[in-house]
């Protein structure tokens, strides 16, 4: 039974184990600027769970009309649960979680749910993962809110010329997510090995510190959020911490590609893969093409969780 992931672009990704199908996240219909990866929510024929890391629509749009489509069961915050309930999809179909839950998808796979946070979109960012970022702390939720106000008229402002952005921001209408979405992180345990999937750069110390995943898929766009702070650092500094706490055999990322041209750039992962090489040379930093059929858990070098015990338990 191989695990095998093909990446959709974004932070959106197939996991095929066997005769299971398990997107992380779905968000399939992108831009018209942007490179196509060959995927599409209204032509997936087969999807067995969705694992929605938060709900803003550049994760979670297009998990409608898959689990429409599939009879997929959508597993996501209380907010993702919401919008998706108002988009008709059956409670039968829903899974609300927060964090603790344990989830069996089948064929002696699980999945562990844990909080997570979103990056801080609110503070001051870079483009590239080089770059220290200082300051924004303190920011109390009253100018949070505000900055990120700020940002999406911003964005409904760059939506009146040009298509791709527009139709982006009419699904996040349609969506009318709340907040950060309620962002999530999952380790999936596989007979092969475990991987865990967060979608956004953002993370709890307590939660990274007790897991020892055999891959690692980890958010790598924005400003890092640090148990509720801003990182005070570079992206690479930030990805490179969250691996030191992880310590996985394997790491990808996501959320790194030129998602939406005109908003977004492609991430020079180059800094990342001297961060890591610098602060946990074992880790292997892999980087996979749209749709590439990746063997997962290949020569990590690792038993299974299920065979040796992981350090959440």
């Amino acid at each position: 039974m191989t695990a095998i992931l093909d990446w959709a672009g974004c932070a959106t990704f197939r996991l095929t184990i066997g005769d299971l199908v398990v997107f992380l996240d779905a968000y399939l219909d992108r831009a018209l600027a942007a490179v196509p990866t060959g995927f599409s929510a209204d032509a997936v024929e087969r999807a067995d769970w969705i694992l929605v890391g938060h709900s803003h629509a550049d994760h979670l749009w297009g998990a409608e009309r898959i689990a429409a489509r599939t009879g997929a069961v959508i597993v996501g915050s209380y907010e993702t649960v919401r919008v998706m309930s108002a988009l008709g999809i059956p409670e039968s179909q829903l899974a609300c979680v927060s964090g603790g839950e344990r989830l069996r998808l089948g064929g002696g796979i699980t999945v562990r749910v844990f909080p997570g946070l979103h990056s801080c979109v609110w503070a001051g960012s870079a483009h590239d993962a080089a770059t220290v970022c200082l300051g924004d702390l303190g920011v109390d939720w009253h100018q949070q809110r505000s900055r990120m106000d700020a940002a999406l008229a911003g964005l409904a402002g760059v939506a009146e010329s040009d298509p791709g952005v527009r139709d982006f921001v009419a699904g996040h209408n349609a969506l009318a997510s709340r907040g950060d979405g309620g962002a999530l992180a999952y380790l999936i345990d596989t007979p092969e090995g475990s991987l865990f999937y967060t979608d956004t750069a953002g993370y709890w110390t307590p939660v990274l510190s007790r897991l020892r995943p055999d891959v690692a898929i980890l958010g790598a766009q924005g400003r890092g959020n640090v148990d509720g702070d801003p990182v005070q650092g570079s992206l690479a500094g930030f990805i490179a911490r969250q691996a030191e706490l992880l310590s996985p055999a394997r790491l990808l990322l996501g959320h790194h590609d030129d998602w939406m041209p005109g908003l977004t750039a492609a991430l020079d992962t180059t800094p990342v893969r001297e961060a890591l090489a610098e602060r946990t040379p074992g880790v292997d930093f892999v980087e996979i093409g749209y749709r590439s059929g990746y063997p997962l858990f290949t020569s990590t070098g690792r038993a299974s969780t299920a065979e040796t015990g992981d350090r959440h338990e």
